[in-house]
């Protein structure tokens, strides 16, 4: 009988821990630690969506959070304007993200390495001024989003509720990059970030199959953007800056590049360490950055790394 995969079994214990994690508020008294774990679920989702394309695809962008603020944004605006049901807001937004990820990526994927990182920043740079533009929208001060999308069978104003939902949510879309990593998609991404002249020798439209990457990754973003809006009942531009898409990129080097469930794991520590060092300084970065350089200089292949690999594990 073959013994499940060391990586599914963490995942599944990762589940179970977090789906226990709302009894920890009867304990504390206040719901502080499920408003931290339901940003750490929400930014984990978005760390997910950019894994795909950097870990499998080797494409890294500097400009992710982009889409993550474009989510937000159009679910803050609908609202605004008095669209609150979810069923409307979601699909528009999911679909926004993808159009924008789309053109992007069209136009990015035409260049290659440093080249594509300048060309994703300069488009996330471009969207975040835009944001700061938005004056009848809050401009650079940021947006209230009045209240949350509105479903008819779920109530995402009670904390418990959307805490679920938003876990629910990870864990399908980290199901969904393992299962698309392990179908020929997913080995085309792969074998292309190792040797794109050979795939395309072999007769493999690499471009498109990046080009779909990206706007699969980007529309995921978009649904953490989402949560995100709905969570913290306003968005502003400094959650599309460049300086959040980095953020992203550590929690995937940190978790381990290439695994479904690694971004998990990295945003855990990355907020983890967030809160904790921010009550001791405000100049935590000076602390957190050189605990990464050593990190990465001796865990090559991230947290994931502790849970050794099968053939076929995700």
């Amino acid at each position: 009988m073959r013994r499940p995969s060391p990586r599914l079994l963490l995942a599944c214990v990762l589940f179970i821990l977090l789906a226990l994690a709302p009894i920890l508020t009867i304990f504390v008294g206040n719901d502080y630690p499920l408003i931290v774990l339901t940003r750490v679920l929400i930014l984990a989702m978005a760390a997910v969506s950019l894994d795909l394309i950097l870990g499998y695809g080797g494409m890294v962008s500097l400009g992710h959070a982009a889409f993550l603020g474009l989510g937000a944004y159009a679910v803050g605006i609908m609202t605004t304007e008095g669209v609150t049901s979810g069923l409307v807001q979601w699909p528009l937004a999911i679909l926004l993200t993808a159009l924008v990820a789309l053109v992007i990526g069209a136009l990015s994927l035409r260049t290659r390495g440093v080249y594509f990182i300048l060309v994703t920043l300069a488009f996330a740079q471009m969207i975040y001024f835009v944001s700061v533009g938005l004056d009848a929208y809050g401009g650079e001060d940021g947006l209230v989003v009045p209240t949350r999308s509105r479903f008819s069978v779920l109530d995402l104003s009670d904390r418990t509720s959307f805490y679920f939902l938003c876990l629910v949510l990870l864990f399908a879309a980290i199901a969904f990059v393992a299962h698309l990593a392990r179908t020929r998609f997913g080995l085309v991404l792969r074998g292309a970030a190792m040797n794109e002249r050979r795939m395309r020798a072999l007769g493999f439209p690499v471009y498109r199959y990046r080009l779909a990457a990206f706007v699969i990754a980007g529309a995921l973003c978009g649904l953490a953007g989402i949560l995100l809006a709905n969570h913290s009942e306003f968005v502003s531009p400094s959650i599309m800056n460049w300086g959040r898409s980095a953020d992203l990129i550590i929690m995937v080097v940190l978790g381990g590049i290439g695994s479904a469930v690694g971004p998990l794991l990295g945003a855990m520590v990355f907020m983890l360490a967030e809160e904790t060092l921010s009550h001791l300084t405000t100049y935590w970065q000076l602390i957190f950055g050189p605990l990464i350089l050593i990190f990465v200089r001796f865990a090559r292949s991230g947290l994931i790394g502790l849970f050794p690999e099968r053939s076929g594990d995700g």
